[in-house]
């Protein structure tokens, strides 16, 4: 199959897209700038546009059989009025552009993988989360039904549209495990907030094979949870990053003193959220690191799979 992935060059971007290259596919990666070209693989083919704008980069993207978008500002930043407003827009502009790209007399040839997250949802406590769960509240879930509902549009062109709600990703070269490290390896980490936070996550390899299963298995589409079946709470979280580190963990972080360093999004790491894969379970996906401990000697291990 064709591929045309917008957000190529980032952190979930890179890893995909060598999974496509090795699973045969054709991959066609929209960049922003020049700079990033030497971070593509070399068997992936560049386009450098911009992803929030309309441009002849569409007619391209119009081809494919899949286009996956990626596109978004990062959550895990203060949310300042300016953080919260890119936040936003980076992602509707992005699918709206991507739903654009897609011509009405290729549509029903054509699917959309537009990025999401679990955030999405109500819930936290011991709650069990699955994809016929109703969204939530707050700016997080306000972002992921609007984002989810410019998406959806391609639906009504006559597309297959699969919203992907990942958990938070776990990868040897950045995201939530890159900014947990440095304080456990000094040997300062700790639990956030009381620790009973429930922890939804999912290995890089396990969502970048995700991504290709949902794309290959034209049966499925809609919301489709991306995380381990196996979710932890943050004080298992920290006792098990601890352990695979051999440092201690004895510094819990309290509640209020993560918002005022890291504002609203603290709300992401105290609140949690307990969500199970439904769907790929039952469509037959295998997840090749469903445990946290196995995942992580994986990562920092040798980080090969991600």
């Amino acid at each position: 199959m064709k591929f045309f992935i917008m957000g190529g060059t980032g952190f979930i971007g890179g890893p995909l897209i060598r999974q496509l290259i090795r699973a045969g596919h054709e991959v066609i990666a929209l960049v922003r700038s020049r700079s990033r070209l030497e971070s593509l693989p070399p068997q992936a083919s560049p386009l450098v546009d911009d992803p929030l704008k309309q441009g002849t980069w569409q007619d391209v993207a119009g081809q494919a059989d899949v286009i996956i978008n990626l596109v978004g500002r990062p959550i895990m930043t203060k949310w300042t009025k300016t953080a919260r407003k890119e936040i936003l827009e980076s992602r509707i502009l992005a699918t709206r552009m991507a739903v654009g790209a897609i011509p009405p007399d290729r549509a029903e040839q054509m699917t959309l993988i537009n990025a999401n997250a679990v955030g999405y949802y109500e819930g936290s406590g011991d709650i069990f989360i699955t994809e016929k769960s109703p969204p939530g509240n707050g700016f997080l879930a306000e972002v992921a039904q609007k984002w989810q509902q410019e998406a959806e549009a391609a639906s009504e062109k006559g597309a297959r549209v699969i919203i992907p709600r990942f958990g938070a990703v776990l990868g040897s070269r950045g995201g939530a495990l890159a900014q947990m490290l440095p304080p456990f390896r000094l040997g300062i980490g700790g639990r956030l907030g009381n620790g009973r936070q429930w922890f939804s996550w999912i290995h890089m390899h396990d969502l970048v094979k995700a991504l290709l299963f949902v794309a290959e298995n034209n049966k499925l589409a809609g919301g489709i949870n991306m995380c381990s079946p196996e979710p932890v709470t943050n004080l298992e979280l920290t006792r098990t990053l601890a352990k695979v580190l051999n440092r201690p963990a004895i510094l819990p972080v309290p509640g209020i003193i993560l918002k005022l360093v890291i504002g609203g999004s603290a709300e992401i790491a105290l609140k949690g959220q307990r969500v199970f894969p439904e769907i790929l379970k039952k469509a037959g996906f295998i997840f090749d690191f469903p445990m946290l401990e196995t995942a992580l000697k994986d990562l920092l291990g040798n980080g090969n799979s991600s």
